[in-house]
């Protein structure tokens, strides 16, 4: 008899995947393990990983759903974050989506190392093959539809999205998560994001000020380096200016949506 393939979810710890671990309770899609592949307690949203211990985990384990928190793990043993990778002595990386003089994203390696790797290799662990591939479910909605037109399928891994095939936007994944009792998530990334939108900057820096503080270090850090290679800065925001200047403090901003803000294309981050 042939072994039942394998089924997961690519838990965000947001709104869209935390709505897919309601439905997968409630029986109306058929996952029982959530693997959510964490960036770093140091480079996650501090508040998507408290949500992750106070809510979710909780939810899960009532319902029968295993929710497993992946590390990035080298070949040494260590623990490797995003963070760390940023901030290492000496090192060149820039492996988030920064934002070069004209204003786009640079070239990022961030969700493939941080996010596909790390929940391939538990995939793969669990027996996951390119001759029998685990069905990976990703939480992207109708009102995103667009961003289920970028994956890159991995050989081990057949990609579905249930949002789509139910055919609910985010504001029915928010009362999905109401209805069943749980407060809806924030929104889930690492918080020094280069793809969040201004006002999602504006809003750090009212409400985290450490946070912010973090990040303006963190691109400080960046540009100092790249000032030693004689190289042209480097920004968090499309603006072209530093963060302490591009989001003024105390001044309200009204929302700017804008496509190349707040979209990471892959579906395995911001869900």
């Amino acid at each position: 008899m042939t072994a039942p393939s394998l089924r997961s979810i690519s838990y965000g710890g947001g709104v869209q995947s935390t709505a897919l671990l309601v439905l997968a309770a409630q029986q109306r899609i058929d996952f029982s393990l959530f693997l959510m592949a964490n960036v770093g307690d140091d480079s996650e949203n501090p508040a998507t990983l408290r949500y992750i211990e106070e809510h979710a985990r909780p939810f899960a384990a009532e319902h029968g759903i295993e929710l497993v928190v992946l590390d990035r793990v080298k070949r040494d043993g260590s623990v490797e974050t995003l963070m760390g990778r940023l901030t290492r002595p000496g090192s060149r990386s820039l492996p988030i989506p920064i934002r070069m003089s004209n204003g786009a994203p640079g070239q990022r390696s961030c969700t493939a190392d941080f996010k596909i790797k790390v929940i391939g290799k538990e995939l793969k662990r669990r027996g996951a093959t390119a001759a029998a591939p685990a069905t990976i479910g990703i939480g992207i909605s109708v009102d995103e539809i667009h961003r289920a037109n970028n994956r890159r399928v991995e050989p081990h891994e057949v990609i579905t999205y249930p949002l789509l095939d139910l055919g609910l936007r985010r504001t029915d994944c928010a009362r999905i998560i109401r209805d069943a009792g749980l407060p809806v998530p924030p929104k889930s990334s690492c918080f020094f994001c280069p793809f969040h939108r201004p006002e999602t900057w504006h809003d750090q820096r009212r409400d985290e000020p450490e946070l912010f503080e973090k990040s303006c270090q963190l691109e400080e850090l960046l540009n100092k380096r790249r000032d030693e290679l004689g190289k042209d800065h480097v920004y968090l925001t499309r603006f072209n200016r530093p963060l302490r200047e591009a989001i003024p403090d105390g001044v309200d901003l009204l929302p700017m949506f804008d496509e190349a803000d707040g979209l990471c294309d892959s579906g395995w981050c911001m869900t």
